[in-house]
This record gives C-alpha cells, sequence and structure tokens, in this order.
C-alpha cells in the first residue's frame, strides 16, 4: 500500500504531501500516525527552516473518510485513537518551531480547513470549495478550531462557518482573513514554495521565539507578553545570528544564519 504521506526536501524547506488522490486526500489513521512521527522529526531537525504542507491530485483535503467509518463499526478504542491521534498532529502543526505554509491546491473541507487553519500561512487555490461541514453531519469540529478559526476571522464568522457548514470561496476566506493569498490552482504551490524559501532565510532562534508567542498571546496579558518579548530579545541578542544580523545589515548585503 502507498504511503498516505509523501515526504521531500529541498535545500531548507520539507514540502509533505497528503497521499490519498482517490479519496481527494481524506485523512485516516495511517495519515495521522504518518504525520506524527514526521513532524517530530522536523521539530528537532535545526536544517529544515520551513514547511510546505499540500495535497496530491486535485483537492487539498476533503476532511474525514466518510466511506471508511461507514464500514465495521470501530470500538471505543478504536475511537479514541483515532480522536487523540489527530488532536495531537494537529497541535504539531501549531506549536512546530518552524514555520508552515498551507498550499490548499484544491477542496479543503472539515480536517482540510483544520488542517490549514492549524498552519501559520495559507494560500488557497481561487476555484477551491471550502466548509467546515461537521455539525450537519452529526459530528464535531476538531484541530482546535473553536480556537483557531476566531483567532483568525471573530467570533461572528466563526460561529457562521461552524453552525451553519456553508460552502464558502477562497475571495471570501481572504477577505476574511483565513487565507493570506489566493492563487490560480496551479500557482498554488509555486508560490507557498517562494512564501517557504523567504521564511527559511529569517534568523531561526528569532522566528521560534516569535512563533512561540504568538501561540500564547491570547492567553497572556500585557505584563506577561512583555516580559516574554524582553526574555526572547535577550536570548537573541546573545546568539552569534545576532551579530550577523549587525554585520550583514552593515555590509548591505543577506545574512547567513546558522540558528546559534
Amino acid at each position: 500500500m502507498e504511503s498516505p504521506l509523501l515526504c521531500e526536501t529541498k535545500g531548507q524547506i520539507r514540502i509533505l504531501r497528503l497521499n490519498r488522490p482517490d479519496r481527494l486526500n481524506a485523512v485516516s489513521l495511517p495519515m495521522y500516525e504518518a504525520l506524527e512521527v514526521e513532524l517530530e522529526d522536523i521539530a528537532t531537525d535545526e536544517q529544515i527552516r520551513a514547511v510546505v504542507v499540500t495535497g496530491m491530485g486535485r483537492g487539498f483535503c476533503v476532511g474525514a473518510d466518510l466511506k471508511a467509518h461507514h464500514g465495521d463499526e470501530p470500538t471505543i478504542e478504536e475511537r479514541h485513537e483515532y480522536i487523540d491521534t489527530s488532536q495531537r498532529v494537529f497541535r504539531a502543526f501549531q506549536t512546530l518551531p518552524q514555520p508552515i505554509v498551507a498550499a490548499v491546491n484544491g477542496h479543503a473541507i472539515g480536517a482540510g480547513i483544520e488542517l490549514a487553519l492549524s498552519c501559520d500561512f495559507v494560500i488557497v487555490s481561487e476555484d477551491a470549495k471550502l466548509r467546515i461541514p461537521e455539525v450537519t453531519l452529526g459530528t464535531f469540529i476538531g484541530g482546535g478550531t473553536a480556537y483557531t478559526l476566531r483567532r483568525r476571522v471573530g467570533y461572528a464568522r466563526a460561529a457562521e462557518l461552524i453552525l451553519l457548514g456553508r460552502f464558502f470561496k477562497a475571495t471570501e476566506a481572504l477577505s476574511w482573513g483565513l487565507a493570506n493569498q489566493v492563487e490560480p490552482a496551479g500557482k498554488v504551490l509555486p508560490a507557498a514554495l517562494d512564501l517557504a524559501i523567504s521564511l527559511a532565510k529569517n534568523a531561526p532562534i528569532a522566528m521560534r521565539l516569535a512563533k512561540r508567542l504568538l501561540d500564547r498571546a491570547e492567553s497572556i496579558g500585557p505584563d506577561e507578553a512583555l516580559r516574554l518579548e524582553s526574555e526572547a530579545l535577550f536570548a537573541c541578542m546573545t546568539s552569534e545570528d545576532w551579530v550577523e544580523g549587525l554585520k550583514a545589515f552593515a555590509e548591505k548585503r543577506e545574512p547567513t544564519y546558522r540558528g546559534i
């Protein structure tokens, strides 16, 4: 059986491709398990500076594989394993030290949207169909969507998308702040790779600290934010990358950061 996840490294960029094109990359437990292993590896790989996740074929991810769920009745243990594994994977995306770009090359529904919302940047194909349909199917959202979606689009829009479960367009996602860019289908992955390359040029220590603070920003007050920023700034000022950044600025050249 072909792997449900294909991984490729280009320079300092790791590309993750959801690989169930015959099912429009509907998620499955093996896919979640493969993602969990890969994300654990990326998190400790200092050579990887940015990540791109996309889908094989004409879809990004259309959510849970409902045909698979319609088969033999899963046991209580199997249901818990599926739920717990999927939630760990979403949180691993959200807390990965490196920035992640979602290249939404086609339809993104349910878990597909939830995966994109767990990334730092979202680039969507202009013809993609987008939807969060769980409540219309008698199931429930996952991936921290009640938090990740509301953080991007606000309560009123998040309630509309979750409670009505209607389809929406890429242009709407862009206007609401859910997406960062909308591109023609064939340009989504190239645009995501260009963005990842730009991100990979930045100082990795500063990027990691910024991601960590952004993740915590809504759960802390201004005093705590100032304290954490001061600690992060001191950590950067005592790094070799700080010296390199100042030197490159003085010499009017691109810096070469080493993450130390």
